[in-house]
């Protein structure tokens, strides 16, 4: 086992670029070819900002998607699904039969499938490939056993090369990172160090390069903990984390976010690490709104335009007073469900200039695949505004969020009490 790091992050005129990243050097950032499109799942039907961009991107009228569902545990549903809503928008799609769980398929018919030269040859004709949601260890098992790419993988990689749009959901955005999570369910355990090859990570299809790491399900999942934990352990700089019903759009060094929530971008160029269990200071926290921006080579972002003009959240001034009803000192689960994007909003819009949180464990699970490797283990987070920090909020502009650049983010081991509680 290991001991253990990132996040980050759509259409609209955008305002004058934040100082993400002032304080810090550029990054040798090799751009991702074509169009890359991670969404983090659970996209809703009324979402038209993303499957509009989505259809426009692959060539409007002239987008031809292919989709394979080799991920899902019902691959004729949501494959036909997917293909359903590409049509409604106006693009060609059709759906390969390329996955395990189809009703008589198996792996290794799956396997033949991804190697039968007609699917590689639709491939070949199309302007984009769209990967559903389910379990990722699957498509990873079917298109890539081994780190073997089969014919339909090369294929997509080709069309990806020649300037076309690769976008998946959920499981279908996991496998964007060369390294992906493929059954990790405890983030605590992960943040533990219990990231075994095979198990709880693997390889993943590598279409946005080896400098970037995605996640998806993110805020909704509380997700940060074992993100951070992967990118120390393989070395990763820079990690996006992709909250549902959202998408990020990586074209070049750029990205973009569409949709219902947005993005958390972790900066690990700076942070330093102490051996042991996780301990590391000086992580940079962005969260990437609707509509905001992010240049992974300058590592510099710029906020919608309109929050822009409304200006920044004047923290820094003396008698700043926080319009927000209601502050904790502390959260006690900073994994839980947006937890880590309300703190982060209490920090910039706040009375104080860090925000603590706790992750723990309280007890093991009966199904958990592996022990407890240290039951009294916790992790405090250190969340900190300082001279780089940045918000602005949306009020009177949206329904969206907070944008937030540069909050610095400390964590380290803590002991806590076993049992946690008892009775009064």
């Amino acid at each position: 086992m290991k001991f253990l790091p990132i996040l980050l992050l759509c259409t609209a005129q955008l305002g004058a670029v934040a100082h993400a990243g002032d304080a810090a050097p550029a990054l040798a950032f090799q751009p991702v070819a074509g169009t890359v499109i991670p969404m983090g799942g659970a996209i809703r039907d009324d979402n038209e900002a993303i499957r509009q961009r989505l259809v426009q991107l692959a060539g409007g009228a002239a987008a031809r998607f292919v989709v394979i569902p080799s991920s899902s545990s019902h691959p004729e549903m949501s494959g036909a699904d997917a293909v359903e809503q590409l049509r409604r928008r106006g693009a060609q799609a059709e759906l390969l039969k390329i996955a395990p769980r189809w009703a008589g398929e198996t792996l290794e018919s799956a396997r033949r499938a991804a190697a039968d030269p007609a699917n590689v040859a639709k491939i070949r004709a199309a302007t984009a490939v769209f990967f559903t949601g389910g379990a990722q260890e699957r498509t990873a098992d079917v298109l890539n056993p081994g780190g073997v790419a089969s014919p339909v993988l090369q294929a997509v990689r080709e069309l990806q090369a020649r300037g076309g749009v690769i976008a998946g959901s959920s499981a279908g955005a996991a496998i964007m990172s060369s390294t992906m999570f493929r059954d990790a369910m405890n983030p605590v355990q992960v943040m533990k160090g219990v990231m075994r090859d095979g198990k709880e990570i693997d390889r993943g299809l590598g279409f946005v390069g080896d400098q970037l790491f995605i996640d998806q399900h993110f805020l909704k999942r509380g997700r940060v903990g074992r993100m951070l934990a992967l990118m120390l352990a393989k070395g990763y700089k820079v990690g996006l984390g992709v909250d549902e019903n959202t998408a990020a759009i990586i074209h070049g060094s750029e990205i973009e976010i569409v949709g219902g929530s947005g993005a958390l971008l972790l900066d690990l160029r700076q942070a330093t690490q102490e051996a042991g269990p996780l301990n590391v200071r000086n992580v940079r926290v962005s969260y990437l709104d609707n509509g905001d921006r992010y240049d992974l080579a300058r590592l510099k972002g710029q906020v919608l335009a309109a929050k822009q003009a409304r200006g920044e959240i004047n923290f820094r001034q003396p008698g700043f007073a926080s319009e927000l009803e209601f502050m904790r000192p502390a959260f006690t689960d900073i994994l839980g469900e947006n937890t880590i994007l309300r703190a982060l909003t209490q920090l910039v819009d706040g009375p104080r200039d860090q925000v603590r949180g706790i992750a723990f464990d309280l007890e093991q699970l009966p199904n958990s695949p592996v022990a407890d490797p240290a039951p009294e283990l916790g992790f405090e987070f250190m969340l900190r505004r300082d001279e780089r920090t940045r918000g602005w909020d949306s009020a009177g502009l949206d329904d969206h969020d907070y944008s937030i650049f540069d909050a610095r983010l400390d964590v380290r081991p803590v002991r806590l009490k076993t049992p946690f509680y008892q009775a009064w």
